[in-house]
């Protein structure tokens, strides 16, 4: 997320390194390279020269303190500056009506059908919501299909009308099914529309006056960058949508539709997508985003991914088993699912401060656990829970099993006995006392 302009961004700073003050030249040299960082991630011309002249202002004649150096100086105002330019605050969305209404628009291809999914399962597990999902496109042939895939998939009801081919009617009928149901969150996922199509701008228009949304989220492809900046002004004229939705940041995203939507259309980002699991869906934090752009990770957003995944009963219920050395591979499975479903791995590893530089030029697969998990499954049910009964006879028939070989399942096997001694010790306060005293000092 971001890399090429997180690396250009440290380049720039590279220009204060060893400077002991700020002075006009040092600063206009590193505005100069800061400047070009954000017009190469296709970031509005406007906004990144707006952008500059506010750091070179309040970095000029900036006391430097004997702890901090110029370049820390800078990346402190740059950190600031970057927050106020996405935002500032976290927007939350508006969900005090009962039923709330959201209704969803954008561009063909934009990813707003998945998004429409990820946002009614968010609002399910997240905010115990009961949602309807309403398939509204009546054009593209397959929306309806796709739609009531993913409902199915995350267990969300989608009202249906295929015969109708009014998306007023449709959006009409589907608000009153949510109300005689009890469905306290409505989202309707309208048709992919292009901004020049004026039959189409006009029927979005006339779908908000028929529902009166609480909510009208854009959602943009980030990867279109300047494109998708100017479009979203055309929509807001048109619809003055609550928020916007920067989607498939898990790919090869430059940073100008984040850094420059909320500046020329003064409208807040709210989610961010990262992937394509229903799971893949951050509400958007400035001040954590510009922590990621500078290389300095986002460990309370990683911390969040963790406990939205980790049950707190089941947590308890693992350490007793730690304590008691009973942790098999059945529970280590579970931690394995728990994990991917946090997100890409390499975002994950992005999250933690210093990581991700170290981690740029690494490709870590999406099926990175693939033969851990082949290797497990590979396994009796009497092998996962007692792996101190896998000899080397069993070992060889695992790693036939599975597709690998016997180095790696010895590997893993050394590995899981390893981990299993070091969480025993963690969880007992009394052994982790002595292993801190028979540290050197």
């Amino acid at each position: 997320m971001f890399e090429n302009l997180s690396d250009k961004l440290d380049r720039a700073f590279k220009v204060l390194k060893g400077q002991g003050t700020i002075t006009e030249i040092n600063v206009a040299e590193t505005m100069k390279e800061i400047r070009k960082a954000l017009l190469d991630a296709d970031v509005n011309y406007k906004t990144a020269k707006a952008f500059t002249d506010d750091v070179r202002q309040k970095a000029i004649g900036g006391n430097v303190l004997t702890a901090v150096s110029p370049g820390q100086l800078l990346t402190k105002l740059m950190n600031d500056e970057l927050a106020a330019l996405m935002g500032g605050t976290t927007a939350e969305l508006n969900l005090t009506a009962n039923p709330t209404i959201i209704l969803v628009a954008g561009l063909n291809g934009a990813g707003k059908t998945t998004f429409t999914g990820k946002l009614a399962n968010y609002l399910k597990t997240q905010k115990n919501k009961k949602p309807l999902l309403i398939a509204d496109d009546i054009y593209r042939p397959a929306a309806i299909d796709q739609l009531m895939v993913l409902g199915e998939q995350i267990g969300v009801p989608v009202y249906v009308n295929r015969e109708s081919k009014d998306p007023i009617a449709i959006a009409k009928e589907g608000i009153a099914f949510a109300k005689q149901n009890g469905h306290n969150v409505i989202i309707i996922d309208t048709a992919g529309r292009l901004a020049i199509d004026e039959a189409m701008m006009v029927e979005i228009e006339q779908v908000k006056a028929a529902v009166n949304p609480q909510e009208i989220l854009f959602v943009v492809d980030s990867m279109t960058g300047q494109d998708a900046v100017n479009t979203a002004k055309v929509f807001n004229d048109r619809l003055d949508f609550t928020g916007v939705v920067l989607t498939k940041l898990d790919g090869d995203t430059r940073g100008g539709a984040a850094l420059s939507i909320k500046s020329v259309v003064n409208k807040p980002i709210k989610f961010i997508g990262t992937g394509e699991k229903m799971e893949a869906i951050d509400v958007f934090h400035p001040d954590r985003m510009a922590s990621r752009i500078l290389g300095m990770g986002d460990v309370v957003s990683l911390v969040e991914r963790a406990q939205m995944q980790f049950d707190e009963k089941e947590a308890a219920e693992l350490q007793k088993k730690i304590r008691k050395n009973k942790f098999d591979f059945n529970d280590f499975y579970s931690q394995i699912q728990q994990i991917k479903k946090m997100g890409n791995m390499k975002d994950l590893m992005g999250m933690i401060p210093g990581v991700g530089k170290m981690m740029k030029d690494v490709e870590i697969q999406d099926d990175a656990f693939k033969n851990i998990e082949a290797i497990i499954q590979s396994m009796t049910p009497a092998e996962k829970e007692n792996p101190d009964t896998i000899n080397q006879s069993r070992r060889a028939r695992i790693a036939k099993g599975s597709g690998t070989d016997l180095t790696e399942v010895n590997k893993l096997i050394k590995q899981f006995d390893d981990m299993r001694k070091v969480m025993k010790q963690m969880s007992n306060p009394a052994a982790m006392a002595n292993m801190m005293k028979r540290m050197p000092r």
